[in-house]
């Protein structure tokens, strides 16, 4: 059986700014999150402690910084929940947190509170609005070609401020939605509503470090147009940024990512989605 891990969760355990040297110097780790919450779907939470930029990267020392028994309380301002977590043998970390009464709701603002040994770390977002995918197709450059890449198109709506971002998930292959490489958007950057977009395939596997942008035959491919905050933007942004500029995903630059989270590192997003699915020709 394959095993996945969300690429920049590895970010968030090896990037560090001046600010997180001197916690590590101290051998005081950062309590790392990566959380979300989308519309008409469950938080989802995958927590660890970070993992000193001198240590080595692999399965193990990834396995052995996850922590799997925090308390986790969700909250919509009315109503709360505490997260159960289970063991999914798809992923590395194969530990998720996840809700299953709270359910994300357009223009709500969600809360998250994470109590673990004697800390404590806050983080707030709301989910924007979604827009709805017009179509998703798969492209090939060539007819004799067996990759292809995915374009979408969206109506950005008037009169709203919306950033955007695209992921996809391979059915069989992938057990999450992965960011489209340069798939974070700001409609401040759209010359027309009218929006079509060329997608490139994000990055996955783990410890894997080669880029293939291009997708393949034979594939179902789930294509999701997200509505996010500008705080997840700017994450995502300089999670993207980590990439460029050190030409590995696996050893980034010391360029600190963007965080909303108050008392760790990581992201707490909530999200608006529209979801198509498109299948591709099959192998020859």
């Amino acid at each position: 059986m394959k095993k996945y891990i969300i690429l920049f969760f590895s970010f968030l355990l090896l990037s560090c700014s001046n600010d997180d040297v001197s916690v590590q110097k101290s051998k005081e780790s950062k309590i790392v999150v990566e959380g979300w919450i989308e519309q008409g779907d469950f938080a989802n939470v995958l927590l660890s402690s970070s993992i000193p930029v001198t240590d080595v990267v692999d399965t193990t020392n990834v396995l052995q910084h996850v922590i799997r028994s925090a308390k986790i309380t969700i909250s919509d301002g009315q109503n709360s929940e505490v997260l159960r977590v289970k063991n999914d043998k798809n992923r590395i970390p194969p530990f998720v947190y996840f809700g299953n009464t709270l359910k994300g709701e357009a223009g709500k603002e969600y809360s998250i509170k994470i109590e673990y040994l004697n800390r404590v770390v806050e983080a707030v977002t709301t989910i924007p609005k979604s827009v709805p995918l017009i179509s998703a197709e798969y492209v090939k450059e060539k007819p004799t070609d067996t990759t292809g890449y995915i374009f979408v198109k969206f109506d950005d709506p008037l009169n709203e401020k919306n950033y955007y971002q695209i992921a996809t998930k391979i059915e069989g292959e992938e057990p999450i939605f992965v960011p489209s490489f340069y798939g974070n958007l700001d409609d401040k950057n759209f010359e027309s509503p009218s929006v079509a977009l060329k997608i490139n395939r994000g990055v996955i596997l783990f410890p894997e470090t080669q880029l293939k942008p291009y997708f393949n035959d034979g594939s179902v491919i789930h294509v999701k147009l997200r509505t996010q905050t500008k705080e997840a933007l700017d994450f995502w942004n300089s999670w993207q940024n980590e990439i460029v500029n050190s030409k590995n995903p696996i050893y980034p630059s010391n360029t600190s990512l963007k965080s909303n989270i108050k008392g760790g590192i990581g992201i707490w997003a909530g999200y608006g989605q529209s979801t198509i699915i498109v299948k591709t020709p099959a192998k020859k």
